[in-house]
């Protein structure tokens, strides 16, 4: 008997990932409901079990009197010698409780004990390990719809995928393998309740994690994330080596990591961008892939005016909003949109360059056509004896030109 029980609690344990401390607790448990329902009470009952062997006994201890009253508790003096001679009135003799001779309800409710003790272990355990993998990704296996809901199977536990958990769109087929992101696992009298997600931003982050040895070590972090669920995700990373490529890493040879989490996703996109401590690098960086010609961030008010090329204004805003959204929650800054020509004509946009060319255009035509005024008095007089000498070279020229006209004539 001890060798089929050691056998059988060695079986359950491997199973379901109970120790054999605990089976042993419960039977011995289920040995005092059983003497309760069988003598009527248990209090003098007490049972050892050794742990190598699982050989047990049951006992009642029973003190010894002349008369008795109470046959549970109490037990004569003539009875003890029986037992053993050396017994005296008042000690405690310890009486064997045969298990064979218990009635067939107080056996069943003692198999009952053990179940019961058996069930809630098996449910704590799975508790505790689902509470473990709390806000991680496990894979899944789709049941059934439950209504809109979906009930998915992780292996020693069913998770509810609730509708609005769900990506918009998304059909699932029976025995198809997801990957979910475990919200939050509640103990219930019938189990553990396990809810689960697919829309939350931190399932993009866990699977690069899983997919990127680079983000896994630490050597790359992902310092923010904003996403739309089955549309576009949008994530900054930044790398604590500076011999890492971030962007690089995360994108992997030949688009191979990202692509893989892309399919996981199905087709959702994904904008892998540099974190940058600078506010207006990191606005510019969220931007994309819209070209940005200037940023103005106000780092107390959360706010910036960012300006683009007005050819690359619908790209920056995206379609409904969404690039400039997304931007607006990966950087947690408010950001305001504008044309070039629009930040022009309501004075927002300060070309530097063309103001720098027109000033420097401007101040040199005005030399050429207005010559600066000599500061000192010989300055004027060397102007003056050049007015002269020029005059008098005129002046000779002009005569001998004269003179050899004369001459030809004659």
């Amino acid at each position: 008997m001890s060798n089929e029980l050691l056998e059988a609690l060695n079986i359950i344990e491997q199973e379901k990932n109970i120790s054999k401390e605990t089976l042993l607790e419960a039977i011995e448990n289920s040995l005092v409901t059983a003497c309760k329902n069988h003598f009527g009470k248990s209090d003098n009952v007490k049972v050892e079990i050794d742990p190598q062997t699982c050989a047990f006994q049951c006992y009642q201890e029973k003190t010894v009197v002349e008369t008795v009253e109470d046959p549970v508790e109490e037990i004569s003096l003539a009875d003890a010698h029986m037992i053993n001679g050396k017994y005296q009135l008042g000690d405690v003799v310890r009486v064997e409780v045969k298990s064979k001779e218990f009635g067939r309800i107080a056996t069943q409710n003692a198999k009952n004990v053990i179940l019961q003790k058996i069930r809630e272990e098996e449910r704590k355990v799975i508790f505790d390990e689902y509470n473990n993998k709390e806000k991680d990704v496990v894979t899944g296996v789709v049941q059934r719809y439950i209504g809109k809901n979906v009930s998915i199977n992780l292996g020693k536990a069913d998770a509810l995928l609730t509708e609005s958990e769900q990506i918009k769109g998304e059909v699932f087929k029976p025995t198809e393998r997801i990957k979910v992101y475990i919200l939050e696992v509640k103990s219930t009298s019938k189990g553990p309740k396990i809810l689960v997600s697919r829309t939350h931003p931190e399932l993009v982050k866990r699977l690069f994690e899983s997919e990127v040895t680079e983000v896994k070590e630490g050597i790359v972090e992902i310092k923010s994330i904003s996403r739309e669920a089955g549309s576009r995700t949008k994530i900054a990373v930044w790398s604590n080596d500076p011999d890492v490529d971030p962007v690089g890493a995360c994108v992997g040879m030949n688009g191979a990591r990202v692509n893989a989490i892309v399919n996981e996703l199905r087709g959702e996109k994904i904008d892998i961008v540099t974190w940058d401590e600078n506010p207006a690098i990191l606005i510019q960086n969220a931007l994309s892939p819209a070209k940005v010609i200037s940023v103005i961030a106000d780092a107390d008010e959360k706010s910036a005016k960012v300006v683009v090329p007005d050819y690359q204004l619908s790209l920056a805003i995206g379609k409904e909003g969404q690039n400039a959204r997304l931007a607006a929650r990966l950087t947690g800054f408010k950001i305001d949109i504008k044309s070039e020509t629009q930040a022009r004509e309501s004075g927002d946009f300060i070309d530097y360059e063309n103001d720098y060319e027109d000033d420097y255009e401007e101040e040199y035509s005005n030399e050429d056509e207005y010559p600066q005024k000599p500061e000192t008095e010989e300055a004027y007089d060397e102007v003056s004896e050049n007015e002269e000498i020029n005059d008098t070279e005129v002046n000779e020229e002009a005569d001998e030109y004269a003179n050899t006209d004369d001459g030809d004539e004659e």
